[in-house]
């Protein structure tokens, strides 16, 4: 049985951008919805959720931050955010939002449909990951690693994390102890490395910091490298 299409969601207020965007996607054989407000795009996600959202961040009503921030109290899909904005503290805001990538514009559609890809690779990967071993369970101070259902526990409860804190996170508590760089970070977990700033890496931790905090565990950072997971 063939697998259904991959649903894709794009807000973005210029209708020329939309347009090759989609088309581009769905000739890649995505499902394609898009918006000219945000706050459509959080109106049909309400109602149907996707497999992937791409926001743009300046749009009339609700900004792009703005809709990641409500995305993120409903769901863990992956976001990708589009702006012509490219400055620093706006890169770290969205990241920091719990967005999975960041692309500014002008971009290419090509460019954008390889990062889309590589998000689906990998949860394709570790879908089949898990299907093909045995289901691998880790406990590391108070948290518990459950790659059969992905999850990490804490207390009886999962933490409410995105795909790309999941992630890091189970690669930081496999490897518990052990100093991890930056760009093995980036190359296991976004599938890439000079096209994904180190800054991805920091605010991704500095989320998890912040989700783990009432945990017996420490995201330590390890100057001029990387991190490593410690049990308090």
């Amino acid at each position: 049985m063939a697998e259904e299409p991959k649903r894709i969601y794009i807000a973005d207020d210029d209708d020329e951008i939309r347009q090759v965007v989609s088309t581009f996607l769905a000739s890649d054989g995505y499902e394609v919805e898009d918006f000219p407000t945000g706050d459509l795009l959080f109106e049909r996600f309400a109602q149907e959720p996707c497999d992937l959202v791409i926001l743009d961040v300046m749009m009339p009503g609700s900004d792009g931050f703005k809709i990641c921030t409500e995305l993120r109290k409903i769901s863990t899909v992956p976001i990708i955010m589009l702006t012509a904005r490219d400055s620093e503290n706006d890169y770290a805001m969205g990241l920091g939002l719990g967005s999975d990538d960041y692309i500014t514009k002008p971009f290419s559609a090509m460019a954008l449909l390889m990062r889309v890809r590589a998000i689906f690779r990998r949860i394709v990967y570790e879908s089949q990951k898990h299907s093909a071993e045995e289901p691998t369970s880790v406990s590391v101070g108070g948290l518990e690693l459950d790659e059969a259902s992905r999850h990490i526990v804490h207390e009886g409860k999962p933490l409410a994390l995105t795909p790309t804190e999941y992630e890091v996170l189970k690669y930081l508590m496999l490897r518990k102890g052990q100093a991890v760089s930056r760009d093995e970070l980036l190359n296991a977990v976004w599938g890439f490395d000079t096209a994904v700033e180190t800054r991805a890496t920091d605010d991704t931790v500095r989320r998890l910091r912040q989700k783990i905090g009432g945990c017996n565990v420490t995201i330590a950072a390890v100057w001029g490298f990387g991190f490593r997971l410690e049990e308090d």
